[in-house]
C-alpha cells in the first residue's frame, strides 16, 4: 500500500498545524520505517518550508515523541474508551473490542514494534502499552467468572494472535476476518 501525500499549496500553509505533521509522520513511519520520518522530505511532501516544521516542533525528537503518544492515544486508549462508552456486560465488550481491533491494518504497530527493536525509550512504551492492553482486556474475561490465571491465558492468547498476524502481515478479507474474530470470541468465553 502506498502512502498518499496531501499536498499543501503555498497560501494553504499557514493553515498547516501539529496534526499535520504528526499525521504525515506516522505514514511514513508505516510505510518506511522510524528512519525516514525526516523533517526536509516531509517538508517537500507537505509543499512547505522547513521552517513550518520549526513552528510546531522544537526538533524531530519532538516530533517522533508526538507521533508516539498519538498512536498511544488513537490505538489503545480512545479504543478503550470507545469499548467502555459503548457498554453492555463484559462479553459484549470483548467482541466490540475485538472488532475494533481487526479494523486496524497494523502497519504502525508493526513499525513502532520494529523501532521498538532498537531503541529502549520506545520499548519500554510498548511495553507498557502492552501491559495496559492486556490488562484491560483480562479485566473483561475476569468479569466473565474466569480465575485470574484463565482470564489471562486468554487476553494473551487473543492479543498475542493479534500483534502475531500485525507481525506476519497477512490479512483475510474483512467479511472473513470479521467472522474470524467472533469466533474466537465464541470461543474463548465459553465456559465449560
Amino acid at each position: 500500500m502506498s502512502i498518499r501525500y496531501r499536498m499543501v499549496k503555498k497560501k494553504e500553509s499557514s493553515k498547516l498545524g501539529q496534526q499535520d505533521w504528526i499525521d504525515l509522520g506516522l505514514k511514513v513511519l508505516a510505510e518506511k520505517g522510524v528512519e525516514s520520518v525526516r523533517v526536509e522530505p516531509m517538508a517537500q511532501l507537505l509543499n512547505v518550508t522547513k521552517g513550518s516544521f520549526y513552528w510546531h516542533f522544537k526538533n524531530r525528537e519532538e516530533l517522533l515523541e508526538a507521533i508516539l503518544q498519538d498512536w498511544v492515544s488513537r490505538e489503545t486508549d480512545s479504543i478503550i474508551e470507545q469499548v467502555e462508552v459503548a457498554g453492555g456486560d463484559a462479553s459484549t465488550k470483548l467482541l466490540y473490542l475485538f472488532e475494533l481491533a481487526i479494523q486496524d491494518d497494523g502497519q504502525v504497530e508493526h513499525a513502532i514494534r520494529s523501532w521498538a527493536a532498537n531503541d529502549s525509550k520506545v520499548a519500554l512504551l510498548l511495553e507498557q502499552v502492552d501491559q495496559r492492553r492486556l490488562s484491560y482486556t483480562k479485566t473483561l474475561f475476569l468479569e466473565l467468572g474466569f480465575t485470574p490465571f484463565e482470564a489471562m491465558v486468554r487476553a494473551r492468547m487473543v492479543y498475542y494472535a493479534l500483534i502475531g498476524e500485525f507481525t506476519v502481515g497477512t490479512r483475510t478479507n474483512p467479511s472473513e476476518r470479521l467472522a474470524e474474530v467472533r469466533l474466537q470470541h465464541l470461543i474463548l468465553t465459553r465456559r465449560d
